[in-house]
């Protein structure tokens, strides 16, 4: 049950609930340390008290009455204890006396009134033996209770002096009820304002999350939060930061969907011309009879071009629109092995043209499948710019993959344009193609934190520069 209760409570209470819990604890923490503080010090006079009331009675006592007084046999007992008591001058309290003998024989002396005396415990019968020791506690005398001091007095036995509690527990009584009442009201103080601070506090969250929802619920990716406007921050505090990771979350998804957009139109616009091309040769076969074998066969092959374009289309259009592996899937890579292993696949279709390699060993942290596309890419690409014959210069250093063909090169006004989805330079619209092979290069350099660069080689040709991120170790042993 604690569960759906903890999910049902709001962030606001939770936040009141803590708050007011937590004033609650203090108010009580100091009400109990206030009660114990008083509770000692009133304690502490009352056995101050006590102590100095029998100090009166444990010096040596005369035998016989100070000099030029008559004589007073009856002052003191066999056993050297007063046989009266005085009351102390000006209220002090006087306190209950009485003496304890070493054989246990109590005696009460004069002028106290009527009083019981104090039934000695085996604690008290030990100091009077002993005739040293002091022992203090609480007691109850026919309902009254009393704080007993027991104080040794040498061969004499020992001095019980005892206090009444009665006005020490009316005060700590009337302090009980005091902190009650203050923490009480001090609990409903806080719960009050628990819900007041936490009210306070949520009300930009509150705007903050309204916002939120009706941004997600409409989906309306040109809304942003109005960081410092609708929220109280300026974007330094936890929740300016907090709206400033939407906003950018929400640009993100903003060019994510924008940039599926335009693949979907750039792919529709690309695939128009392969598919208007099979309609029509397709068209044209219903009539094959009508055509002489060259024509057919002719045909034929148009078709199987035309479907092979298609095929690599799609899939290309795939490859970009599927993103990059998440961090968590990619591993670590040679990057000179994946260089190698396609330069190996390019040089079996390349026919004349040859490959020089400068592999140095590069360790990288990435998604080997898009990384091998890529490279496939460039290569693929520096062997169809190749002239019979050629050569293409494949040269890994400090993470960087530079692939030079020795071709016509770029020219100058498509230099900016060469990494951009479908688009084509004048002459490689006569070659087949979908436009796609350097953009999925430069995808897949960027997922990885990297870079793709074009620029004419000196002394012609293209060079492709490259970057899969920063490279994490070097191997001793390099590929070849």
């Amino acid at each position: 049950m604690r569960a759906p209760i903890a999910r049902a409570l709001t962030l606001r209470t939770r936040i009141a609930a803590v708050a007011s819990l937590s004033v609650a604890l203090a108010v009580l923490g100091a009400a109990i340390g206030v009660y114990v503080a008083v509770r000692s010090d009133l304690r502490g006079q009352l056995d101050s008290s006590l102590r100095q009331r029998a100090q009166g009675f444990l010096g040596p006592f005369p035998v016989g009455p100070p000099a030029g007084r008559p004589p007073a046999p009856d002052r003191y007992d066999d056993g050297g204890f007063p046989n009266s008591v005085q009351p102390r001058p000006y209220g002090a309290p006087a306190g209950y006396v009485q003496f304890i003998a070493p054989h246990g024989a109590v005696f009460v002396p004069g002028g106290q009134g009527i009083q019981k005396r104090i039934a000695p415990n085996s604690r008290d019968l030990r100091i009077a033996a002993s005739g040293s020791g002091t022992a203090i506690a609480d007691r109850t005398v026919r309902g009254t209770r009393l704080r007993v001091l027991t104080a040794g007095a040498g061969p004499r036995g020992a001095v019980l002096v005892a206090l009444p509690l009665a006005e020490v527990d009316h005060e700590l009584r009337r302090l009980e009820l005091l902190l009650l009442v203050i923490g009480l009201v001090g609990i409903a103080l806080a719960a009050g304002l628990g819900s007041l601070v936490a009210r306070t506090a949520l009300a930009p969250i509150a705007r903050f999350t309204k916002r939120a929802e009706r941004l997600s619920g409409g989906l309306d990716l040109a809304q942003r939060l109005d960081v410092g406007q609708r929220l109280p921050v300026a974007g330094r505090d936890e929740l300016g930061r907090l709206a400033e990771s939407f906003n950018a979350t929400l640009d993100a998804l903003a060019r994510s969907v924008d940039a599926q957009r335009q693949l979907i139109a750039d792919a529709g616009h690309e695939l128009r011309t392969p598919i208007a091309s099979l309609r029509a040769n397709i068209q044209i076969l219903q009539e094959a009879d009508r055509l002489d074998p060259a024509e057919r066969e002719s045909l034929r092959r148009d078709v199987l071009d035309e479907l092979d374009e298609l095929t690599a289309l799609i899939a290309d259009v795939i490859e970009l629109a599927r993103g990059s592996a998440p961090e968590a899937t990619r591993a670590e890579v040679r990057l000179d092995a994946l260089v190698l292993a396609a330069v190996e696949r390019a040089r079996r279709r390349a026919g004349e043209v040859r490959f020089e390699l400068d592999l140095q060993p590069t360790l990288v942290r990435a998604d080997p499948p898009g990384v091998d596309r890529a490279i496939s890419n460039l290569l693929e690409n520096a062997r169809t710019w190749s002239p019979p014959q050629g050569l293409v210069e494949v040269r890994l250093r400090d993470g960087e993959l530079t692939i030079r063909d020795h071709g016509p090169g770029f020219d100058e006004h498509d230099l900016p344009f060469v990494f951009d989805r479908f688009y084509r330079a004048e002459d490689a619209r006569r070659l087949p193609g979908s436009g796609l092979g350097l953009a999925i290069v430069r995808h897949a350099a960027e997922a990885h934190g990297g870079y793709a660069r074009a620029e004419n080689a000196p002394g012609g040709g293209a060079l492709l520069r490259v970057g899969f991120g920063a490279p994490l170790a070097e191997d001793a042993a390099p590929a070849r």
